[in-house]
């Protein structure tokens, strides 16, 4: 199992789904699964009552379905499988990161790996092939970049861009022009 720098190893807030609208809170702490939860409510049978908390040792978790079922409920099933795996000692900090730090991590690999990382899952290919990341490289790798140039690449995707050679470009930027 991984070595974890701090007690809680992950956090999700949220609301429950319609008719309830609880408000609800997951955290994963290195031994526990905590669930929590406030009612929501205008009706008088609830104004008393209580937040709630189940509170698991990670292997009780794993046996617990009703719980994995409320879990689902309210923040849905990637997080619940990504709860699962961190229970069983398999911790993807990676899968966990924002797509803008991604972006800035991806953008300095090397053009074939960048290939290869869009292979490991959806969320990666969809990052590796995205507008964002290509513009990006395209800004780092290039001297100028004319908004003439950057309409272009927009309007044909800054993946393509990259990939099109200097003199095809040429001659769409002048196409572009004459029109």
């Amino acid at each position: 199992m991984a070595s974890l720098p701090r007690e809680e190893v992950f956090e999700r807030r949220g609301q429950a789904p319609a008719p309830s609208k609880d408000f609800c809170q997951l955290l994963v702490t290195r031994r526990e699964v905590i669930f929590r939860w406030w009612k929501i409510s205008l009706r008088n049978e609830f104004r008393e009552s209580r937040p709630g908390e189940i509170k698991e040792s990670q292997e009780d978790f794993l046996d617990d379905s009703s719980l994995h079922i409320q879990i689902a409920i309210v923040f849905g099933a990637k997080v619940l499988e990504h709860v699962l795996n961190l229970c069983r000692g398999n911790y993807d900090f990676l899968e966990q990161l924002p797509v803008p730090l991604l972006l800035y991590i991806i953008s300095f690999l090397e053009l074939e790996d960048i290939a290869r990382l869009s292979q490991v899952s959806r969320r990666f290919e969809m990052i590796c092939n995205s507008n964002a990341l290509w513009e990006n490289i395209v800004e780092n790798l290039c001297d100028t970049i004319t908004p003439e140039m950057k309409e272009l690449a927009q309007e044909m995707g800054w993946k393509q861009f990259f990939f099109t050679n200097r003199l095809q470009l040429q001659l769409q930027l002048r196409r572009r022009r004459q029109k």
